[in-house]
C-alpha cells in the first residue's frame, strides 16, 4: 500500500512539520491528535492520569502549552499539565506519529500512516530484494 511506502511517511513528515512551523509562527493554538503509544512523557505521567486516556489523545496546544512547543530532532515537544492536581510533564511526539492537526473544528492535516507500525530496519540490504528471500530461507 502507498500509506506504508517510505517515501510517503517521509512526505507526511515533512508536511507535519512545515503545517505546524507554521502555526507556531502565525497563531495562538491548534490541537492535535496522537495514538496513546506513540507520546512520550518525561516525567512519567502518573498511572491513574496515563490508564484515564482513550486510544486517541487530544493535545490542545494553547496558552503557555502552545508558548513552551517547538520542534526538535523531528519531534513536537511542549511541557502540559495533566490531572486535577496539575502534574506537569514534556511531552515529545514524532512528527511521523500526529494523526491530526486542527485548528477549532477545522482539520489542516491528517496522517493516515501515523497509526501504522513502522517497518523493522534490516541491516542487510540483500534481504531487501524479495527476489532474495528464496536464498535467505
Amino acid at each position: 500500500m502507498i500509506i506504508e511506502h517510505p517515501f510517503f511517511i517521509n512526505l507526511k513528515k515533512k508536511h507535519a512539520k512545515e503545517i505546524i512551523e507554521f502555526l507556531l509562527e502565525n497563531s495562538n493554538g491548534f490541537n492535535i491528535l496522537v495514538k496513546k503509544e506513540f507520546i512520550n512523557f518525561s516525567p512519567l505521567l502518573p498511572e491513574e492520569i496515563f490508564s484515564s486516556f482513550d486510544e486517541i489523545v487530544m493535545f490542545s496546544l494553547v496558552n503557555y502549552t502552545f508558548e513552551s512547543t517547538r520542534i526538535e530532532d523531528e519531534k513536537l515537544i511542549f511541557e502540559a499539565g495533566f490531572g486535577a492536581e496539575n502534574f506537569t510533564s514534556i511531552v515529545s511526539i514524532e512528527l511521523d506519529r500526529i494523526i491530526q492537526v486542527m485548528q477549532d473544528d477545522t482539520p489542516l492535516f491528517i496522517n493516515i500512516s501515523a497509526t501504522l507500525e513502522k517497518p523493522k530496519k534490516v541491516d542487510n540490504p540483500f534481504a531487501l530484494n524479495p527476489r532474495n528471500q528464496k536464498f535467505l530461507k
